[in-house]
């Protein structure tokens, strides 16, 4: 900053001022100011200033998975909505598991975020008291948690795979089979699991087709695997709903392999909306949640809470959509 100030000829106080946008500094001076900082290539280190002041200019958000590109709509449209206000996002990575996301969380707290998202309303008993006693906005998404710890954004997947099996029982389907992953750790996959055999059972109809495929995520290749197990032992099944659409494309291939016609011969809808569903052949029925709207609506609300202060607790339920397309006609 030393530097900066010689080259502007200024003092680095002004220096200081300037890069932060003070309005004692004029436009004159602080154009000269940061073409020198340019010239020189040096940038503000904020750390002694959020010690000062106490706040930071990033917001924490923990996913479950990186490759996943749902999670990554959400928190694009998160990061569009919060870089308005000079906000950047601090992302951490839980891998689906709830330890990992305490050991994250309790760094990221460290750190003293503005605010922090996390993904899915199921934590350890440590988190939940960690995050209740943050001090900073806490936004629970994808989720609508019983109890939840602050704000939330999000919807059920029980209800919204409940809709999948209604499709397909109007279309006088009745032998229909679930696959999904380890419910221990993919808290949403067991949801929509609960949601499915809820759904059946309201119907009158045997629920017990359902066939674990792996740890989550679950990959293509699991989905494929799924489906082969399935038509091994109940090769009458008329209808499949995957917990994703990447599993149900696995599912569409090992038909496909096995000769067996979709939707003539059995129909199969994942979960999702994602690209690859809509352009494979047959394209898939699946579950739109709008990832993208979760993201926006999160970022919505921390900027009201900034400009107003603290709020009472929050609940935005967001309406995931039925999309009917090849595999179900």
């Amino acid at each position: 900053m030393t530097d900066v100030a010689r080259l502007a000829g200024v003092s680095p106080m002004t220096v200081s001022r300037a890069l932060k946008s003070d309005r004692l500094v004029n436009h004159q001076t602080r154009a000269r100011i940061l073409s020198a900082a340019e010239e020189l290539g040096y940038l503000l280190d904020s750390t002694a200033s959020s010690l000062r002041s106490q706040k930071t200019d990033f917001v924490a958000v923990t996913i479950p998975s990186i490759n996943n590109a749902n999670f990554a709509d959400t928190v694009g449209a998160l990061n569009e909505g919060l870089k308005a206000r000079g906000l950047q996002i601090l992302l951490g990575y839980t891998n689906y598991d709830i330890q990992e996301e305490e050991r994250l969380i309790e760094q990221l707290l460290r750190r003293k975020p503005q605010a922090i998202v996390v993904t899915g309303g199921k934590h350890t008993p440590r988190t939940r008291r960690m995050l209740e006693n943050a001090l900073v906005p806490v936004i629970e998404t994808w989720d609508l948690p019983d109890a939840p710890i602050n704000h939330v954004i999000g919807f059920s997947n029980a209800q919204a795979v409940q809709v999948m099996v209604d499709h397909f029982v109007a279309k006088g389907l009745t032998r229909i089979a679930f696959i999904g992953g380890d419910a221990d750790r993919d808290t949403r996959g067991l949801d929509r699991r609960r949601g499915f055999v809820a759904a059946m059972q309201r119907h009158g109809l045997n629920a017990n087709r359902l066939v674990a495929a792996g740890p989550p995520p679950i990959s293509m290749r699991e989905g494929a695997d799924a489906m082969s197990h399935l038509l091994d032992t109940d090769p009458d099944t008329e209808a499949v709903i995957c917990v994703s659409d990447l599993s149900a494309f696995g599912a569409l291939s090992a038909c496909q392999r096995r000769g067996v016609r979709v939707p003539e011969q059995i129909s199969i809808a994942g979960f999702g909306n994602y690209e690859l569903g809509s352009i494979c052949v047959p394209s898939i029925t699946t579950i739109d949640p709008s990832p993208r709207k979760i993201g926006q609506q999160a970022a919505e609300l921390l900027c009201e809470i900034l400009d107003q202060g603290a709020l009472i607790p929050v609940r935005r339920e967001i309406l995931p959509q039925l999309l009917i397309r090849e595999s179900t006609l």
